[in-house]
């Protein structure tokens, strides 16, 4: 294999804060790498480092001469004024370049300088490579190419700032969170295409079917350092839980020892001289190493819903439409107690309009929603809070409530609900501002979790969250006493979280599929395999009845060709009019010429205007007769 990229030695670290230390690994060509860690433990740092954004304390990074890299940043940024065409085009690839060139001239209306493009389409060979562009802008949903950068939503930019990435197709690709803001059909296709890719791959994701169908090599931070998996998500997951219980077996024989020293220590006289030097020394290094603990220290969520009642929400029949998009027609249903609802579709079906319009964020067009008395909804919301980033962790939990009812009379105050979220009391003091991404969505769940509500309303709770957290966060799901309605393009969150589906399919047409979404991708598929069948039978019908139709028309014309052969007296007939007609005409022309002479009589007239009348109406008989014989 090729060596792409090799890191040696690297250490990382915010002022007191070590992300990580000493840590060496390499990628070569075919490699897709998935690099997982907890929140706030330096994933992005790491991306960000490779990519050139950030700096390091120590260590070395070095590349394969004239490798191409394309990255593709958590938060992506483009200049506002710029057009969509321009950031997806946005390459050193002469070839890119050009074909950017060719949209903005079929998008004016005076196509200005349009031959001598195409001689640059033809001379870089851009014909192929615009199709494949135009298939990738496709699949993205990528359709406005004049709307400006800074008129996106953060979601259509980051689908944009990976389009820019995927069509530059460089060497060694970096995603931080591709399949963010992506609908499920696209997460799907973006499965399949870097599956066939050749390019090398370096990702961060909290997507677990992605991270088993795409990777081959898996990276873990752990506890400062990096420990290296050769094998997809499945095959992580079992040499992880090895390797911890070797690493805590081992520490449990120096726990052991440790004692044994630590007598030792303890019956020697302080004021002895004699003590072995080296034994000291040893000591001081097993202690170190039996305070050492590998454990899963997880988010813990045991907040007690508060009392639901048997009434939870009804929706009479809502309507909802942004012009001629329509989201609801006509919607009714009635949620039942301890219902867990999820809710798919492709982006822009109506999925987070839904959710805003049940919590009165949003007024339907007509219909209501009759809410029970007892609902106490918590809203999880894909755009986060609006922290104040110059406030202090503490005292964001602190201005809901200085105390968290857990129930039974137990309660804990918000500094130990924030330990529950692993945010240690060094993190409770730090700025909001400091935290990283997915701490901050961490911080917002626990925002959402301590007002006890018994309606979980949750859109996309997947983005940014670790995997330890979301595995922590479906647990708890699993056994909330309370409802659930979660919108996320996360299949395996979705697997074990929800009893069934509202799929949003489009043009206000919703199906409710009960099962995961894994059982309704395999009903799904045997219904599209089931409607190629049935295309593949009509079509053979109508193959069928148009040979048939074929058939038939053959036969018709076999018949009509032996109606040609014209009978003895037909032939008779035909050679007959060849003769009459000529001399009809010859006559009719010479009875034209007298009567413009003027030298006839009125008698003579009368007589010669009759013959003319009759000669017109056999000239006209036999010609119709000639036609009908010469066809046959």
């Amino acid at each position: 294999m090729i060596s792409y990229l090799q890191v040696e030695s690297l250490t990382k670290s915010f002022g007191d804060n070590l992300l990580f230390e000493n840590i060496s690994f390499g990628i070569a060509d075919n490699q897709r790498v998935a690099l997982i860690a907890k929140n706030g433990t330096g994933k992005t740092t790491l991306l960000n480092i490779i990519a050139g954004n950030e700096d390091y304390q120590s260590g070395s990074i070095s590349f394969r001469r004239d490798l191409r890299i394309g990255y593709l940043d958590q938060n992506p940024d483009f200049p506002k004024q710029l057009s969509v065409i321009d950031a997806c085009l946005r390459s050193d690839n002469e070839a890119v370049r050009t074909i950017a060139a060719y949209e903005h001239c079929m998008l004016s209306e005076k196509h200005e300088g349009l031959d001598e493009i195409l001689s640059q389409m033809d001379l870089h060979k851009a014909w192929d490579y615009e199709t494949r562009i135009k298939q990738i802008l496709g699949k993205l949903k990528i359709s406005n190419f004049e709307q400006l950068i800074g008129e996106l939503s953060g979601g259509q930019l980051k689908r944009v700032a990976l389009a820019n990435v995927l069509i530059a197709e460089p060497d060694l690709l970096i995603l931080d969170e591709p399949t963010n803001h992506l609908d499920l059909e696209m997460v799907e296709w973006l499965e399949d295409f870097l599956k066939r890719s050749t390019m090398a791959l370096l990702m961060v994701t909290h997507d677990r079917y992605f991270l088993d169908r795409v990777c081959t090599n898996i990276m873990e931070i752990d506890h400062q350092g990096l420990f290296q998996y050769a094998g997809n998500y499945s095959y992580y997951l079992e040499k992880r839980q090895e390797r911890i219980e070797n690493f805590n077996a081992e520490t449990e024989r120096t726990v052991n020892l440790y004692r044994k020293e630590l007598d030792w220590m303890r019956r020697q006289p302080q004021a002895r001289a004699t003590k072995a030097k080296s034994r000291i020394d040893q000591f001081y290094e097993i202690e170190e190493r039996a305070k050492q603990r590998r454990n899963n220290d997880a988010v813990q969520l045991d907040v007690k819903a508060s009392y639901l009642g048997s009434k939870i929400f009804e929706a009479k029949y809502i309507s909802k439409a942004y012009g001629n998009l329509k989201i609801l027609d006509n919607f009714y249903y009635n949620f039942s107690r301890f219902e867990k609802m999820g809710i798919v579709g492709k982006n822009g079906t109506g999925k987070s309009t839904f959710l805003k319009m049940l919590l009165g964020e949003v007024k339907p067009d007509s219909g209501s929603f009759d809410i029970g008395e007892t609902v106490v909804f918590g809203y999880y919301s894909q755009d986060g809070l609006a922290f104040d980033e110059q406030i202090k962790v503490i005292d964001v939990v602190r201005d809901i409530a200085e105390e968290v009812q857990l129930g039974n009379g137990k309660k804990m105050s918000a500094s130990q609900f924030l330990q529950h979220f692993l945010f240690t009391p060094e993190t409770q003091y730090n700025y909001v501002y400091k935290l990283s991404g997915g701490e901050k969505r961490r911080l917002h769940l626990c925002t959402v979790l301590m007002r006890n509500p018994n309606f979980l309303v949750l859109d996309e709770p997947t983005n940014d969250l670790d995997i330890v957290t979301l595995n922590i966060l479906e647990e708890y799901l699993q056994s909330f006493k309370g409802c659930v309605i979660v919108v996320s393009h996360d299949r395996y969150f979705m697997d074990k979280v929800v009893d069934h589906l509202m799929v949003f399919r489009g043009d206000a047409e919703l199906k409710d599929f009960p099962g995961n979404y894994t059982d309704y991708r395999e009903w799904n598929e045997l219904m599209e395999e089931q409607e190629r069948e049935e295309k593949k039978i009509n079509d053979a019908k109508i193959k069928s009845q148009d040979n048939k139709t074929q058939l038939s028309n053959n036969q018709n014309n076999k018949e009509k060709e032996i109606k040609r052969k014209l009978s003895f007296n037909e032939k008779k007939e035909f050679e007959a009019l060849e003769i009459d007609i000529p001399k009809l005409e010859t006559e009719k022309s010479e009875i034209e010429t007298l009567l413009a002479s003027g030298t006839l009589s009125t008698d003579e007239i009368l007589k010669a205007s009759h013959r003319h009348g009759e000669l017109n109406n056999l000239i006209d008989e036999k010609t119709m007769r000639w036609l009908e014989l010469s066809e046959i």
